[in-house]
């Protein structure tokens, strides 16, 4: 079988990977200079900057992937588990100290602590919330996350049906309004809020199953592979070579070929290439209404039109002389009107965008885990500011801007005690919702991908198997089974479940041999 890859993203590579391992014949093309997609970096006066993802989350997802390419995680990465987990910084009440800042550990049973300190009795119900999410994650890995949703049976299991009822109430209830049903402390619920942000979606319409995330993150624990991201892009990347993959990057495909409506290829540099089936692992928007015919389309800029993208952000990487003992390697910062600063992420205020101010924010400080990252006596900060995603707000180069970031860096100033950061910063470069859709052809600008929103999840999802042409395929953060690292890892996976013909909903224990057209 001779497979095309669009995208040398995770998605793409990973895609390219378990194919050829599965012995077809690929070539994945990708438009940009080097792979990696969205987990990029940027080099600056001794400094490396990851310019995409910086969470390590769901181990096992990796652990499944790397098993099925022969390897393990252990084998491929240098993985250390942080502690503490991240921080949390609040905004002061005018007139009022500020709130002390609050650390999550990497063992459950001192955060119930941390919580009890905070609000009495809230241990003992983060210890219920945190049962239920890992009961949810259970279900998701057993049923939701690793299925293409075509058949009915895998589902009809007994241990579901009896489930059944639990879970749909967790579809048809918000994030927030559950977390409000364990602790009233606005501090502690911000903090069991914060995983709508990994899923591109506001707390306030995300189903409260995915609180799971809670369940990843306090009882797994949060990683990070020294070296930075880009090492499991380099990971997969070799692994792909290994197994025969052809990577050609500087290769942006301009059309996928259709004939008798099934995918016959791509045209690269106005030269058809031939193939068996073709993978769009680039962004489905793209993927769709531009190197798709309109009679070929499954998802037209009319289906686009009526869903939410997730949040864009305003990203600052800044190279910082001397040591920061006020940030751990993640730090958050929560604005107190939480939920002002979510309705502007999803909503244009007055029919603008504008990133928020003061705003709630993420701050990766690499450097406190990885000397790799930046010189001696340096420190390196990657910044993420959730905002709409809407391409008029600008990226690298727009005044206003940089003035935005101006303001974000007077807030990390004021908010972690660091007076003096601005004139500490010896390297800085900025991006924005404009440069997502210039640099990786991004629908709307949004940094993540579709919002997770209950018309956006699970198998109301974007398919990742066209409707209209046979042997094409989808994989990446707008469809199954969604945003995230893992999550691409999964739909990669869903991709050779397709060409298998397996409609099972449990990872795949082993890779088969994929002969001719099976499945396609």
């Amino acid at each position: 079988m001779k497979v095309v890859v669009i995208g040398g993203g995770i998605s793409g590579l990973a895609t390219a990977a378990l194919l050829a391992k599965a012995g077809c014949e690929v070539d994945l093309f990708e438009a940009r200079e080097r792979v990696g997609g969205r987990a990029y970096t940027w080099s600056s006066k001794k400094f490396t900057f990851e310019t995409g993802p910086s969470w390590y989350l769901m181990p096992d997802a990796f652990d499944q992937f790397f098993r099925l390419m022969g390897t393990s995680s252990a084998e491929q990465l240098d993985l250390v588990q942080l502690e503490p987990a991240y921080k949390t910084i609040f905004e002061a009440l005018p007139g009022q100290p500020a709130p002390e800042p609050i650390l999550i550990h990497d063992i459950l049973g001192k955060n119930l602590e941390v919580f009890e300190s905070v609000e009495k009795g809230a241990g003992e119900a983060l210890g219920r919330y945190v049962a239920s999410a890992a009961e949810v994650y259970d279900l998701a890995i057993k049923y939701f996350l690793y299925t293409n949703f075509d058949a009915v049976k895998p589902f009809m299991k007994g241990e579901l049906l009896k489930r059944a009822g639990m879970f749909l109430s967790h579809l048809f209830k918000s994030l927030d309004g559950f977390a409000g049903q364990h602790v009233r402390d606005e501090r502690l619920r911000k903090i069991l809020d914060f995983p709508a942000v990994f899923l591109g979606a506001s707390p306030y319409n995300t189903p409260s199953m995915y609180h799971l995330m809670t369940h990843v993150d306090m009882n797994v624990g949060v990683f990070y592979p020294q070296g930075g991201f880009y090492t499991i892009i380099e990971a997969i990347e070799k692994l792909a070579k290994a197994h025969g993959v052809r990577v050609h990057t500087s290769s942006p495909v301009s059309k996928i070929v259709v004939s008798d409506g099934r995918a016959a290829g791509v045209v690269v540099a106005d030269k058809v290439i031939d193939a068996d089936v073709v993978v769009g692992t680039a962004d489905l928007e793209f993927v769709e209404t531009k190197l798709l015919d309109k009679k070929w389309q499954t998802y037209p800029s009319s289906y686009w039109a009526k869903k939410q993208p997730g949040p864009s952000a305003l990203i600052l990487m800044l190279g910082v002389k001397g040591e920061l003992p006020q940030l751990e390697h993640h730090t958050l910062l929560y604005s107190e009107n939480w939920k002002k600063n979510f309705a502007g992420v999803f909503k244009k205020a007055d029919g603008k965008s504008a990133i928020a101010n003061p705003a709630s924010l993420y701050i990766c400080n690499p450097s406190k885990t990885d000397k790799t990252v930046a010189p001696k006596g340096h420190e390196n900060l990657f910044v993420l500011v959730p905002c709409a995603p809407d391409v008029s707000i600008g990226g690298e180069g727009d005044a206003k801007l940089e003035a935005a970031a101006d303001d974000i860096i007077d807030q990390i100033a004021e908010w972690a005690n660091i007076p003096d950061l601005k004139s500490r910063i010896v390297t800085r470069k900025i991006m924005g919702p404009a440069d997502f859709a210039n640099d990786l052809n991004a629908w709307s600008g949004t940094a993540l991908g579709m919002a997770h929103s209950l018309g956006q999840s699970a198998f109301f999802r974007p398919r990742n198997k066209s409707k209209k042409v046979k042997g094409l395929y989808y994989a990446g953060h707008n469809t199954l089974p969604g945003i995230g690292l893992p999550m691409c890892l999964i739909g990669a996976e869903l991709v050779y479940k397709h060409l298998a013909g397996d409609k099972s909903t449990t990872p795949t224990e082993a890779l088969k041999p994929l002969v001719g057209r099976a499945g396609a």
